[in-house]
């Protein structure tokens, strides 16, 4: 991908974290990776969504070095780039700070699967990370924030899980590119709001049974899926 071209779908997919309301203010970032060139694209820190061009992304190398950019990148850069460099499947992340999301990320909760909303796109609940220690956050936390979800998603495949709370914090996702890891924070974000509700109207609502979680999500994902175009 030519670095223009990055740019202009990072851009995009910022703006598409805007949109979905997903990012008030100046709220949350999207990223980009040219694995070819070794390049991510991010949203710079404190920009609004308003004035963001893609003239203002910054562009860094894997360990954080601008390499075009007159802004400062986003502070969660460090968390991203730990994404990329552990995940190379992956050439997109999203992080908000979404209401429903963030709400049971803040109460401490992984988010169960109560339905087929869930079940399209999450192989089980939607991990949460352990709280960070004093020494994290003293350290390089955003770096460690990075450290946590990967330890959160340990033993699970970051393709088929494309997301993750913070504890305390708030969602990130990710997927093949910035638009898709946009398009799965909208995805959890619609997930989150449901699994609260239906727990708000019922208190006692059990897991989506077995069968039916995994029909729905093998119908979208895998080599039997069937879901959508070739």
């Amino acid at each position: 991908m030519r670095l223009a071209a990055l740019r202009e779908q990072v851009l995009e997919a910022n703006l598409a974290l805007a949109r979905s309301g997903l990012a008030p203010g100046t709220f949350g970032n999207a990223s980009g990776i040219d694995r070819g060139a070794g390049v991510v694209a991010i949203k710079p820190s404190g920009v609004s969504y308003a004035r963001l061009t893609a003239g203002k992304l910054v562009l860094t190398d894997l360990e954080g070095n601008v390499v075009e950019g007159e802004l400062r990148p986003s502070s969660d850069l460090p968390t991203h780039l730990a994404l990329y460099r552990a995940w190379g499947a992956i050439g997109g992340v999203a992080h908000t700070h979404s209401e429903y999301a963030t709400t049971w990320a803040q109460a401490g909760r992984a988010i169960p699967c109560l339905g087929t909303t869930h079940a399209d796109h999450y192989p089980g609940p939607v991990p949460i990370t352990a709280w960070l220690t004093e020494e994290a956050i003293a350290g390089a936390y955003e770096r460690e924030t990075g450290a946590a979800i990967m330890q959160a998603l340990a033993g699970m495949d970051p393709a088929a899980v494309p997301g993750a709370l913070v504890r305390g914090h708030g969602p990130f996702c990710w997927g093949r590119h910035a638009l898709a890891a946009a398009e799965e924070a909208v995805a959890l974000e619609m997930i989150a709001k449901l699994a609260y509700q239906t727990l708000h109207l019922e208190a006692a609502a059990q897991p989506l049974e077995r069968g039916l979680h995994e029909k729905h999500f093998r119908r979208k994902h895998g080599p039997s899926a069937y879901y959508g175009q070739p």
